[in-house]
C-alpha cells in the first residue's frame, strides 16, 4: 500500500488527567481539576524543521537534555521556550476543561460512542474540530487528496488510543452530527496518518507539550514557582479562526456556562488574555458552542 501524502501534521499531548469519580479541590486526593489537550499544527515541510527549532531552544535554555520536559525547567526557562515556540511558523490549540462541577458525571451517549475514555476523546473532538476548521480555511474550502492531516499524540499509560480511534470511526459515518456549530472535517482525517509515540520522539510533541503545559500551569496558581508568563507569551502562536478571534478557536473553555465554574482571578486573566470578556466569565450565560 502506498504511503497517504499530506500537507499537515499535528502534534497532541495533554496536561492533568480526565479522572470524573473525585475531583480536586474538593477531593484532595482526587483527579486534576482541570484537563488541558493541547494541539500544536505545521505544515509537513517543516516537520523535519521541528528538530532544529528544538535543538535551537535547548541551546538557548541552555537544557542539556536530550529532549524537553517543560515541568522540569525553571520559570525563566518555561518563559523563554514558550516565547522560542510562538517565533516559529506553527499554530497551538488549547482545550482546557474543569471538572469542579463534573463530578461523578457520565454523559452516557458520549460513553456509547467512545468508551470508557469518552471524556478525553471529547475533548480531543473539540480540538480536531478546529483544527480542521483551520486547514479547510488554509485551502480555501477545497482540500485535495494530498491536503491530509498526520496526527500524532503522545502516548500516555493508561490512554487506548484505539478507543479514540474508534470514536472517531463512528463520528465519521454519523449522518447527523450532535452538534450543529462544529464538526469535524473528516475530507483531512486518515487513521493510516495516526501515530502515537512517545514524547522524546517528536521534538513537535515536545512543543505540544509546552503548549499544554504552560496552560495548565497558568490555570493552577500553586506553589512558589508559579507563573502564568509561559502561557502568555504562546499568544504569537495561538490560532485564530478566519475572523481573527481566538476565543473558542485557539483556546477553548469547557463547560461552556463559563459563569459557573467558579474562576479565580488567574485563571480570568489567561482567559481574558485569549480574546474571552470578563462578563462573560464571571457572570451571566456565555453563548453556546
Amino acid at each position: 500500500m502506498n504511503p497517504l501524502k499530506y500537507k499537515y501534521v499535528l502534534y497532541i499531548d495533554e496536561a492533568g488527567d480526565d479522572g470524573l469519580r473525585r475531583v480536586q479541590p474538593a477531593d484532595p486526593n482526587g483527579a486534576t481539576e482541570w484537563l488541558v489537550i493541547s494541539g500544536y499544527l505545521i505544515r509537513a515541510e517543516n516537520e523535519q524543521n521541528c528538530n532544529t527549532w528544538m535543538d535551537h531552544l535547548l541551546k538557548d535554555i541552555n537544557c542539556r537534555s536530550r529532549s524537553l520536559h517543560y515541568r522540569k525547567l525553571s520559570p525563566k526557562k518555561q518563559e523563554r521556550a514558550a516565547e522560542l515556540l510562538a517565533s516559529h511558523n506553527g499554530r497551538a490549540f488549547i482545550v482546557a476543561s474543569n471538572k469542579k462541577n463534573m463530578k461523578g458525571y457520565n454523559n452516557e451517549r458520549a460513553a456509547q460512542a467512545g468508551g470508557q475514555q469518552w471524556f478525553y476523546n471529547w475533548l480531543v473532538r473539540l480540538l480536531l474540530e478546529r483544527v480542521t476548521n483551520f486547514c479547510a480555511h488554509d485551502c480555501s474550502g477545497h482540500p485535495g487528496p494530498g491536503d491530509k492531516i498526520r496526527v500524532v499524540f503522545s502516548q500516555r499509560g493508561g490512554h487506548s488510543y484505539s478507543q479514540t480511534k474508534a470514536y472517531f470511526e463512528k463520528l465519521r459515518y454519523q449522518h447527523t452530527p450532535v452538534l450543529n456549530k462544529r464538526t469535524i472535517d473528516f475530507r483531512f482525517i486518515s487513521f493510516r496518518l495516526t501515530d502515537y509515540v512517545p514524547h522524546y520522539t517528536e521534538a513537535g510533541l515536545q512543543f505540544a507539550d509546552i503548549v499544554a503545559s504552560a496552560a495548565y500551569q497558568a490555570l493552577n496558581p500553586v506553589g512558589n514557582r508559579w507563573t502564568n508568563r509561559p502561557a502568555l507569551s504562546l499568544k504569537p502562536a495561538v490560532c485564530k479562526d478566519e475572523v481573527g478571534e481566538r476565543r473558542d478557536f485557539g483556546v477553548v473553555l469547557q463547560p461552556p456556562n463559563y459563569s459557573s465554574i467558579g474562576l479565580t482571578e488567574p485563571q480570568v486573566e489567561f482567559f481574558e488574555h485569549y480574546g474571552f470578556s470578563k462578563g462573560e466569565l464571571v457572570q451571566g450565560r456565555a453563548r453556546f458552542d
